[in-house]
């Protein structure tokens, strides 16, 4: 009883039992997908020794979310978001099971990999603003919402501590066929949680506008209230640059530190690590004051990391520098989406998210595309290097802005309750 008190107290959000059953079943499946994701760039590295085509094959799989998201959003506020998560679920099984006997048949090339990426981008679309305006339905007190944003960083992120490290080990023991199996094994546990979870029907308000007038709808007040822009301004930087390294890690870890897919995994892993640090301190949190610090500085962190990175030829030290990039990553993702998921109006979060979604895996693919097309051209050092001041820049730039922001969000927060206070 202690510990269940203790947790209650810890972890306010795992009070909700379709929490916990998400928790779980999530938990599960994001080990696997980290698992593959390391794995997959492995591979086409493998295949084609080309820094372009990990950009290309990072640009196919999150492309999709560009261009689609926004009809995400729109079908989210339209439809069940419990079984849209079903049916991408599914979907997502689907295609990491055919990945899997690509590779265990010794058939796969790297347009196999390219097509299924883009496969698994259109699921992402719909997927990704669905499962995040799904944490409200979940959480059965309000107050708890913040916490609930903070384990979901929390989880992801120890998902991606394990996952790399484990994907590493079985591509350099058994082949990259297996994470593969795995991962696309690992969904059954998520699709069993979503089955067993029980949710209210969700109220939907009709809307007689066609699909392309509520995105403009969404778009309209998204970018009309100076708080949700900043956020997905500041999201789509980090993104856009912040987020190149991770399709040049494969360069680092076998060119410059003269290492394998083990080593790749721990580089991966010590950004997991680093980022895991930073869930487990949001995730204990008691108040969401102090959030806007964390969101802006958050770059500035990543930054910092990404520079002293790309100058490392010592194993230790590179592992040493990506804890701050998993570090500064989480305070400005998890951070921004716990501060917008709490401002966003309820019958426009799903088109709220899906931009968010265009933001942060949206911009990915260019992001990738570019840093492998630089790589390419000016070696992988110089354009992590790169990266890392213009994240840095940023990081200074919205921090001038934050007492503003702050101002306008400040009662948002007394009327929902969320802060104490009066309403002037």
């Amino acid at each position: 009883m202690k510990t269940q008190s203790q947790n209650q107290v810890l972890l306010p959000a795992l009070r909700s039992r379709n929490y916990r059953l998400f928790f779980i079943g999530q938990g599960i499946s994001l080990i696997g997908t980290w698992m593959t994701q390391t794995a997959t760039i492995w591979l086409v590295y493998s295949l084609t020794q080309s820094p372009l085509m990990l950009g290309l094959v990072g640009f196919s799989s999150q492309i999709p979310s560009f261009i689609l998201a926004p009809f995400g959003g729109v079908f989210v506020d339209r439809f069940s978001r419990h079984r849209t998560l079903i049916g991408t679920q599914i979907l997502a099984m689907i295609q990491s099971l055919t990945l899997a006997i690509l590779a265990l048949t010794g058939v796969i090339h790297i347009w196999h990999i390219i097509a299924l990426s883009l496969f698994q981008g259109i699921i992402s679309a719909f997927d990704s603003p669905a499962r995040q305006a799904f944490v409200v339905d979940l959480v059965e007190r309000k107050e708890d919402l913040a916490n609930a944003i903070a384990i979901n960083s929390t989880m992801f992120n120890g998902a991606r501590l394990i996952g790399p490290a484990i994907g590493g080990l079985l591509v350099a023991g058994v082949g990259v066929a297996y994470c593969f199996l795995i991962d696309g094994i690992s969904y059954i546990a998520v699709i069993i949680a979503l089955l067993a979870m029980k949710i209210k029907p969700q109220i939907t308000v009709a809307s007689m506008n066609n699909p392309l007038q509520q995105i403009k709808e969404g778009f309209v007040y998204a970018f009309g209230f100076p708080p949700i822009r900043a956020i997905l301004l500041l999201s789509a930087i980090v993104s856009f640059f912040g987020f190149q390294y991770t399709v040049l890690v494969p360069v680092f870890a076998e060119k410059i530190l003269q290492g394998n897919a083990e080593t790749l995994g721990f580089l991966m892993a010590a950004s997991g690590v680093g980022a895991l640090s930073g869930g487990i301190y949001l995730a204990s949190r008691k108040t969401i004051l102090g959030l806007g610090r964390l969101m802006v500085g958050g770059p500035a962190i990543l930054g910092i990391g990404l520079i002293a990175f790309s100058l490392s030829r010592f194993l230790p030290l590179s592992l040493f520098t990506m804890l701050f990039v998993g570090l500064g990553t989480i305070f400005q993702v998890a951070a921004g989406n716990t501060v917008l998921q709490t401002i966003v109006e309820d019958e426009k979060r799903g088109r709220v998210m899906s931009l968010l979604t265009m933001a942060f895996l949206g911009t990915i693919p260019f992001g990738n595309l570019l840093g492998g097309a630089l790589a390419d051209r000016f070696a992988a050092t110089n354009t992590l290097i790169f990266d890392g001041v213009v994240c840095i820049l940023g990081s200074i730039y919205f921090s001038g802005q934050l007492p503003n922001l702050r101002r306008l969000i400040r009662p948002i927060y007394i009327e929902r309750g969320i802060l104490p206070g009066k309403v002037h």
